[in-house]
C-alpha cells in the first residue's frame, strides 16, 4: 500500500515539475460598452478562423481554453445593434493571465442586428431589450427576464402591466392603451395561439409562468411584416432558448394570502387528478359529452327521464371544510448546451408547479336596472351577497433545443411550451332578486384549461440573404364538467328567515362544455439589403398562412320528479338541498331523475383561413430611417350552427374579407442619444366565432345569459404615432409618445334587457369612435445623484376615448368600453451584486373604466330615463414589495409581499337621472366589491 501512494507522489511531484506550456492554454476577457463601460451579457465572441466561440456572462464576461502554447489570436466580437469588433494580435497563456482583455463595442445607430442572422442574440437582460427597443424600426415596449427577475413576478400577466400603457382586467387579461383585450393580438415564439376562453377574443396571460419567459415585447404601432389584426398592441412573448452555462435549478416557495390561508375554505368534492389541473373522470360524462344515457322510460309529459344512480355521476353536493396553509410553488429548469463536430446545440427546459387558494368572502354582487323617477328609488335587479372559494391549480413544462450551424449561417430551432390549468370554485349566494323576493343560491364550478404551443423554426444567411421560416401548431381546450348549481327562493320577505323552498323545474341544473381549438400556421420571410455605395435600403417580403378550427359542445340537464304521483318525503322541496341532492334514496322514476334541456342552438363549429402576404422597404437617408410597407391580407371565416333546437341541423355562415394595409414608421436620430418616431398604419379587428354565434351560456357571477351576434361587423382602424426617445446610457432610456386611433364599427361589449328583468350580456357595433393620448416612459440609474445601485422605472398613460353613434340615436357619446383614462406603473430597484441584495418597490394604480355598456329599452323620447346604467370599474392603488439576497453561491432566498394595501376591488353603475321639472340627479350604485387579499410569498432557489 505504501509502494503505490509513492508510486501516486511521485507522479503528481513529476507532473508538477513539467513546464506550464504543456497545459492548455487560455484566454480572458472582458466586453463592456464603449461609451458607458457597463458590462454587455450574450456578446457572442468568437476565435477566428475556428469554430470556437462562447458568449459573455452575466458580468460582460468570457473565457476560451484548449489553446495552443504561446500562440495568437485574433478575436471577433458581435453583438445586437453594436458594431462587429475584431481584436488581433492576443497572446494566449498557460492561465490567462495578463490576457484580460478589455473589448469596448461602440453602438451601431443605423439598424438592429449587425450580427449574422443566426447567431444568438440575447434580449434577456434589461439592457438589450433597451438597445433593441432603441434600433427596432417601430415603436416598441418591452421586458426583459432580468427585469421580471428583479420585480419577483409570477406569470406573464404579471409582467406584462410593467409595460407602458398597459393594464390587466381579472388579473390576466391585457388591455394596451386602454383598449380591451379583443384588440391586442398575441404569438409565443412567432407562432398564433387560440383565444383561451369560450366567450371572447383573449388570451390568459397567466397562463405562461414567468421563468419561462425570455423576453417579452409589444409592438405599438402597425408594420407589414405582422399580422394587421392588432390596434393596442402585437405582444410577442419570446422563451428561453440556447443557454450561455450548464446549469439545474430548483425553486421551492411559498405564498400566504391574508384572506385565505389558515381560515376555513369550503371545497366541492375533488377527483384523484385535480391536484395536476385537470379532472380525472370524476365529473365527466361516461362515454363522452355525446354519450347515450341509461333512461328511466318517460315521465307523465312524454319526456326522457334519466337516471341519477346508472350514469356514473357523481351525486355528492356536500362541501369539504378544512384550513389551507398556505400556496405552494415549486419549479426546475435545466439547461445544457453541447458541441456537435464543429455545431453547437443548446437546450432549455423548465417545469413549473402552482397550488394556491383564493377565497373572497362577504362579495357584494348587485346590479341595477334604469332609476324609477316616477317612485324616486332605486331599482335593483340584483342584491346579494356571495362567498366564492377558489382552488388553483397551474402546471407548466417548457422544452426548447436550438442547433447553431458550424458556419454560423444556419440556426434551427424546436420550441414546446404546455400549460394545465384547473380551478374548483365553489359560490354561495344569498340576497334578494328583482322581484324583491329572497333568494339563496350555489354553484359548483370546476374549469380546465390546456394549451399547447409549438413550431419548428430555421433562420439562414444565404449569400446575404436573412431568410427565415417557421411551422406551428398551437391546440387550447377548455373543460366544464358537470357544472352544478341550484337556487331556491323564500316565501317570506324576511332574507333572515332560513326556509328556502324549491319552486322551478330549471332551479337544479347540471351541465357539461367541451370547447377544442387549433392553430396550423405556416411563414416565410426574406430579407435582402442592396448595396448602392453609400446607401443601403433594405427590402423585405414574406407570407403568412393560418387554419384555424373551434368545436363548441355543450349538455344541460335539470333536476324535476313527478308533481302528481312521487314518492318522496313530505316536504323535500324545503329540505337542505345538499343533503336532499346527495341521497341515492331520494332517486330514481318515482322520485328525482334527470331532464335534458335540449338545445342544439348552442353547439357550434367554426373553420376559419387566412392567408397573407408583404413587402416591406427599410430606406437609410442619413439620420432619416423610413420603413414603408404594404400587407395583403384574405380571410375567410365559416361559422356553423344549428338552425333547429332538438337535433343537428348544421347551417354554415360564411364572412369573407380582403384588405390592403399600407404601415409608415418614420426614424429621425437626432444625435447618437436622441431619436424621433412617426408612424401610420391601417388594422382590423374581427370577430370571433363565439361573438358571433347565437350560442348562449350563462354566467353565475353575472347572473345573466351571455349570448353573441350574427350580425358583427369588421372594425377598421387607422393609427397614428408620435414618439421621441432619448437614451442617456445603454441601461437606460425616456421615451415620450403621443397616439390617435380611429375606429369605424368598433365591437364592445354590451348588455341590455329581455322581459323586464333579465339581463343579456352580448356584443355591438358602434358607429365609430376616437382614442387618443400620451405615453411616458422612464428608465434610469440614480447615481447622478449619490444613489448608487439604485434605480427608477415609470410608465405612465393618459389616455382619452370617445364612441360616436348616429345623429338622433338614443345612444350617448361615451368612453370606449374598456378604457382607462390614466395608467401608473413604477419602481425603485436597488441591485448591489457585492452583497447580493436586489430589492424593490412597486406601484400601480388603473383609472376608472367603464367595464359593461348598457342600451336604452326602446328608442322614445321619454327613454332617456330609462337606460341600463353603464357599469365602471374604480380606481385602485397597488403597492408590491420584493427582496432578494444571495445566501451563498448557490443559494438565493426572495420575499415579496404583492397588494401590500389590499385595497378593494370595486365596481359601480353610474347614471345621471332628469326629473319632469328639469332636475337632474347623479347616482353611483355599487355592483361588486371585495378585498382580493394580500399576499406574502417566501421564494428559495438552489442552483446543482
Amino acid at each position: 500500500m505504501k509502494r503505490i501512494s509513492s508510486k501516486i507522489m511521485f507522479s503528481l511531484a513529476l507532473l508538477s515539475a513539467c513546464p506550464l506550456g504543456a497545459m492548455a492554454q487560455e484566454i480572458q476577457g472582458k466586453v463592456v460598452d464603449k461609451r458607458s463601460g457597463e458590462p454587455i451579457i450574450g456578446a457572442t465572441v468568437e476565435v477566428a478562423g475556428t469554430a470556437n466561440r462562447t458568449v459573455t456572462d452575466i458580468d460582460g464576461r468570457f473565457k476560451f481554453t484548449a489553446l495552443a502554447l504561446d500562440r495568437k489570436y485574433s478575436l471577433m466580437v458581435k453583438y445586437i445593434s453594436y458594431k462587429t469588433q475584431e481584436i488581433d494580435g492576443v497572446q494566449s497563456k498557460a492561465d490567462g493571465a495578463g490576457n484580460q482583455v478589455l473589448i469596448a463595442l461602440q453602438s451601431d445607430e443605423q439598424k438592429l442586428g449587425e450580427v449574422t442572422v443566426t447567431a444568438v442574440a440575447r434580449r434577456n437582460t434589461e439592457k438589450a431589450m433597451i438597445q433593441q427597443t432603441k434600433a427596432s424600426s417601430v415603436i416598441v415596449s418591452n421586458v426583459s427576464a432580468q427585469e421580471i427577475q428583479r420585480t419577483q413576478d409570477s406569470n406573464a400577466g404579471e409582467v406584462i402591466r410593467r409595460v407602458p400603457g398597459v393594464s390587466l382586467i381579472d388579473e390576466k387579461f391585457v388591455m394596451v392603451r386602454g383598449l380591451s383585450q379583443r384588440y391586442n393580438n398575441v404569438w409565443i415564439n412567432g407562432g398564433a395561439v387560440p383565444s383561451s376562453e369560450a366567450d371572447t377574443r383573449a388570451f390568459s396571460f397567466d397562463m405562461i409562468p414567468s421563468n419561462q419567459i425570455d423576453n417579452l415585447t409589444i409592438v405599438k404601432t402597425p408594420a407589414a411584416e405582422y399580422p394587421s389584426d392588432y390596434t393596442g398592441g402585437f405582444i410577442l412573448i419570446n422563451t428561453k432558448e440556447i443557454p450561455t452555462t450548464n446549469a439545474f435549478h430548483i425553486t421551492v416557495g411559498g405564498n400566504w394570502n391574508s384572506g385565505s390561508a389558515f381560515k376555513n375554505f369550503l371545497a366541492q368534492k375533488s377527483s384523484s387528478t385535480d391536484w395536476l389541473g385537470f379532472d380525472g373522470g370524476l365529473r365527466s360524462l361516461h362515454g363522452g359529452i355525446g354519450a347515450s344515457l341509461h333512461s328511466l322510460g318517460a315521465n307523465s309529459g312524454g319526456n326522457t327521464m334519466y337516471s341519477l344512480t346508472g350514469n356514473h355521476l357523481t351525486n355528492d353536493w356536500h362541501t369539504d371544510s378544512y384550513s389551507p396553509l398556505g400556496d405552494l410553488k415549486i419549479g426546475a429548469d435545466w439547461t445544457r448546451k453541447w458541441n456537435i463536430g464543429d455545431a453547437r446545440l443548446g437546450m432549455t427546459a423548465a417545469v413549473n408547479y402552482t397550488n394556491e387558494y383564493r377565497t373572497y368572502r362577504g362579495m357584494i354582487n348587485n346590479f341595477y336596472d334604469a332609476y324609477d323617477v316616477g317612485n324616486d328609488r332605486e331599482n335593483p335587479l340584483r342584491l346579494s351577497t356571495d362567498n366564492q372559494y377558489n382552488h388553483n391549480v397551474r402546471l407548466g413544462a417548457m422544452v426548447n433545443l436550438t442547433l447553431l450551424s458550424p458556419s454560423g449561417k444556419n440556426k434551427y430551432q424546436l420550441k414546446n411550451i404546455f400549460n394545465q390549468i384547473g380551478n374548483s370554485r365553489y359560490t354561495s349566494r344569498q340576497g334578494t332578486s328583482a322581484q324583491s323576493e329572497p333568494e339563496k343560491s350555489a354553484e359548483y364550478y370546476y374549469r380546465s384549461r390546456t394549451t399547447y404551443t409549438g413550431q419548428i423554426t430555421g433562420k439562414h444567411d444565404i449569400s446575404g440573404d436573412a431568410l427565415d421560416w417557421s411551422v406551428g401548431y398551437a391546440y387550447a381546450n377548455r373543460r366544464l364538467p358537470d357544472r352544478r348549481k341550484y337556487i331556491l327562493y323564500s316565501e317570506n320577505s324576511s332574507t333572515d328567515d332560513d326556509s328556502y323552498v324549491w319552486l322551478y323545474q330549471n332551479d337544479i341544473s347540471r351541465e357539461w362544455t367541451s370547447l377544442d381549438e387549433h392553430i396550423i400556421s405556416l411563414q416565410v420571410n426574406d430579407e435582402h439589403k442592396f448595396d448602392f455605395g453609400s446607401w443601403t435600403p433594405t427590402l423585405k417580403a414574406g407570407a403568412y398562412g393560418e387554419y384555424r378550427t373551434r368545436s363548441y359542445k355543450t349538455r344541460n340537464f335539470f333536476y324535476w320528479y313527478n308533481t302528481a304521483d312521487n314518492t318522496m318525503p313530505a316536504g323535500f322541496r324545503s329540505m337542505d338541498m345538499p343533503t336532499l341532492l346527495s341521497d341515492p334514496a331520494n332517486f330514481g322514476a318515482d322520485k328525482l331523475y334527470l331532464l335534458e334541456d335540449v338545445n342544439k342552438i348552442n353547439d357550434y363549429d367554426g373553420r376559419n383561413t387566412l392567408g397573407a402576404g408583404y413587402v416591406t422597404a427599410s430606406l437609410p437617408f442619413g439620420r432619416l430611417s423610413i420603413l414603408a410597407g404594404l400587407r395583403y391580407e384574405w380571410n375567410q371565416m365559416e361559422l356553423i350552427t344549428n338552425t333547429r333546437q332538438l337535433e343537428e341541423s348544421h347551417k354554415s355562415h360564411y364572412y369573407r374579407h380582403g384588405d390592403l394595409f399600407p404601415s409608415l414608421n418614420m426614424t429621425c436620430r437626432l444625435n447618437d442619444e436622441h431619436q424621433l418616431r412617426l408612424a401610420y398604419g391601417r388594422s382590423i379587428n374581427r370577430p370571433e366565432f363565439r361573438e358571433l354565434s347565437p350560442s348562449v351560456y350563462y354566467d353565475f357571477d353575472l347572473a345573466s345569459d351571455v349570448q353573441g351576434n350574427y350580425d358583427l361587423r369588421n372594425c377598421y382602424v387607422q393609427n397614428l404615432d408620435l414618439r421621441w426617445e432619448w437614451y442617456p446610457t445603454g441601461g437606460e432610456m425616456v421615451s415620450l409618445a403621443a397616439f390617435y386611433k380611429h375606429f369605424d364599427s368598433p365591437i364592445e361589449w354590451v348588455y341590455t334587457m329581455s322581459g323586464g328583468t333579465d339581463v343579456i350580456y352580448s356584443y355591438k357595433n358602434a358607429k365609430s369612435a376616437d382614442n387618443y393620448g400620451l405615453e411616458l416612459d422612464l428608465r434610469k440609474t440614480l447615481d447622478f445623484i449619490g444613489l448608487r445601485n439604485f434605480s427608477i422605472s415609470f410608465n405612465g398613460s393618459l389616455i382619452h376615448s370617445r364612441v360616436n353613434f348616429e345623429p338622433g340615436s338614443v345612444e350617448y357619446d361615451r368612453p370606449m368600453q374598456g378604457q382607462s383614462p390614466y395608467l401608473i406603473n413604477t419602481g425603485l430597484f436597488y441591485k448591489n451584486p457585492k452583497s447580493g441584495i436586489d430589492a424593490a418597490i412597486l406601484y400601480n394604480r388603473i383609472g376608472k373604466r367603464i367595464v359593461g355598456v348598457g342600451r336604452n329599452e326602446g328608442g322614445a323620447e321619454s327613454e332617456k330615463n330609462v337606460r341600463v346604467p353603464d357599469s365602471y370599474e374604480m380606481p385602485r392603488d397597488a403597492i408590491d414589495i420584493t427582496f432578494g439576497k444571495r445566501l451563498w453561491k448557490r443559494l438565493e432566498l426572495k420575499f415579496a409581499v404583492r397588494d401590500l394595501i389590499n385595497q378593494s376591488i370595486l365596481y359601480k353603475q353610474f347614471s345621471t337621472v332628469t326629473y319632469d321639472d328639469g332636475r337632474t340627479k347623479k347616482l353611483q350604485e355599487i355592483t361588486r366589491k371585495y378585498k382580493p387579499g394580500r399576499n406574502i410569498q417566501l421564494t428559495l432557489t438552489y442552483t446543482l
